[in-house]
């Protein structure tokens, strides 16, 4: 009798966070593949089902941001008043993938701050990409990053020395209920990050990660030290 030959596992992918060289099978769900890095946690969509531009682009249309709505500026205050404790009067932003309706910005130009905005959809300006900032906001933007190791080298370029990188997104807890997480089920969501994921990022630049509530991180990038004769 010929014992039949187990089922070969399932091959891995890099991480395209960290850019570990392998990622572990987590799930697969409604058609969807999913990976989990073993080095900074992230959850990943597999590279060869990223939504196209064009899908992209109408899901966003679809997004009802007004910067004079109150509850919205209640969820953007999550990030807006924590980072404006740490901003110097005048601090110079960009509030990165803005979408149609840059309420952050707003808020954060009433506080005193100038901001320029940029997004590849609504504020394609590529002047914008050639400036540092004192700040840099990305309010749920991170988790549409198809590549986000390449997106978060873009910023710490345009980050000065003691700047502030502020991030929004919604962390990810349970393996167990991410099938069924609404966060998981935006078809332009393709990477997810535990709070952990966020230190690693912080950690493999040499910047500084604090999370004053959930679902927000502020990335302090070290200063320039001061030689003294």
């Amino acid at each position: 009798m010929i014992t039949p030959l187990p089922p070969p596992a399932p091959p891995s992918a890099a991480c395209r966070v960290c850019r570990a060289r392998e990622a572990n099978l987590l799930l697969s769900t409604q058609g969807r593949t999913y990976w989990r890095c073993p080095v900074c946690r992230a959850t990943l969509l597999d590279a060869d089902q990223l939504p196209p531009v064009t899908e992209e682009r109408l899901h966003y249309r679809q997004h009802r941001n007004d910067p004079a709505d109150p509850r919205y500026r209640r969820f953007l205050a999550k990030l807006t008043e924590p980072l404006r404790q740490r901003l110097a009067p005048g601090s110079r932003g960009l509030d990165y993938g803005c979408g149609p309706g840059p309420a952050l910005a707003a808020m954060m130009r009433e506080a005193g701050c100038l901001v320029t905005l940029y997004d590849p959809f609504f504020y394609p300006d590529p002047a914008a990409l050639q400036q540092t900032y004192d700040f840099i906001t990305c309010t749920e933007v991170i988790e549409h990053f198809h590549q986000p190791a390449e997106e978060f080298a873009r910023l710490d370029a345009m980050l000065r020395p003691g700047g502030w990188l502020a991030l929004m997104t919604c962390f990810q807890t349970d393996d167990e209920r991410f099938a069924a997480w609404h966060y998981r089920r935006d078809p332009t969501h393709v990477v997810f990050y535990k709070a952990e994921t966020l230190h690693f990022i912080a950690s493999q630049r040499g910047w500084r990660c604090e999370i004053p509530v959930k679902d927000v991180a502020l990335m302090h990038k070290t200063p320039v030290a001061c030689a003294f004769p």
